[in-house]
């Protein structure tokens, strides 16, 4: 197998694909940006995705077989799902392949100890400690995610359809997502039984806006999601995680709501997922620009 002289990083995330190529300096080279790539909904069109996506991070007449690979896959959960991705992109000096969420720790972290908690349109939390991965919370839009974008979306929709039936008080809140669906709670459960987690998340915005200007039902629901990340610090310090990051969409929207204990011991990530693949693969990043910082 020949040595590699790149490093090809990949974050095959469930909205985007992104990659970056850095020589043995740690110095880029190039970057390429896709589409989401999901290997359980479409297995064939994550491959073409990821393909493309390293294509175009890779300038012309660089030889593949010197560039080791390193990819971060949303929800990869079996080695079995790893190895057939790393078989589908024959030619380099070698691939990596894990969970998108521990692409992303490494690269908030480095490969030492450390954790993270991802508050997007889903949340997770992850500790690597002693060697060992643990993953925490996720599970899913139906049986976990709490504190995440999708989560909050339909927290609010919750409310809204129950101010709506009379169920609870009407809210500035139920009056603004009332409004997307001309206050109509059959025409709201016709768009919920074909809704993705994404589609929930679109609301978190407005929720956000929402409790920012006070409305207490908003409050209340966004005080919810930040009980629920502050829960994912509390169990990643207690699995030995010491440096915990927060990243994602609702990461600075939800620090304000969070517990001052909490939020005074999270940190700012130290590279993103990208350059956290490119560490699984064997890369080496700036010293200088991967110090820890908060």
């Amino acid at each position: 197998m020949a040595a590699a002289r790149f490093f090809l990083g990949v974050d095959g995330g469930a909205t985007r694909c992104r990659a970056r190529l850095r020589d043995r300096s740690g110095r880029e080279l190039g970057r390429g940006i896709g589409p989401a790539s999901n290997i359980y909904v479409d297995f064939d069109g994550a491959v073409r995705v990821l393909r493309e996506t390293i294509d175009a991070a890779i300038p012309a007449g660089t030889a593949r077989q010197e560039i080791a690979v390193g990819i971060g896959l949303a929800g990869l959960a079996e080695d079995q799902e790893a190895e057939r991705i790393a078989a589908a992109l024959p030619g380099f000096a070698r691939v990596v392949v894990a969970n998108d969420a521990v692409a992303a720790c490494v690269g908030a972290n480095g490969l030492g100890d450390g954790g993270l908690i991802i508050a997007g349109t889903g949340s997770a939390g992850i500790a690597r400690v002693g060697g060992k991965t643990t993953i925490i919370g996720g599970r899913g839009f139906r049986l976990g995610d709490d504190g995440s974008a999708a989560r909050l979306g339909e927290a609010g929709l919750r409310a809204t359809l129950r101010a709506l039936d009379d169920l609870e008080p009407m809210s500035e809140l139920a009056r603004a997502l009332g409004r997307h669906f001309a206050d109509d709670p059959l025409r709201m459960m016709r768009w919920a039984a074909d809704a993705k987690p994404s589609d929930f998340g679109a609301f978190a915005p407005q929720i956000l806006d929402l409790a920012k200007s006070g409305d207490a039902r908003a409050c209340e629901i966004v005080g919810e999601a930040a009980h629920a990340i502050a829960a994912l610090a509390h169990a990643l310090n207690a699995l030995g995680a010491e440096r915990v990051a927060l990243v994602g969409g609702l990461a600075e929207p939800l620090r304000p709501y969070l517990p001052a204990d909490v939020e005074g011991r999270l940190v700012r990530p130290r590279r993103d997922a990208v350059d956290g693949a490119i560490l699984l693969a064997g890369g080496i990043l700036d010293e200088a620009e991967t110090a820890p910082w908060r």
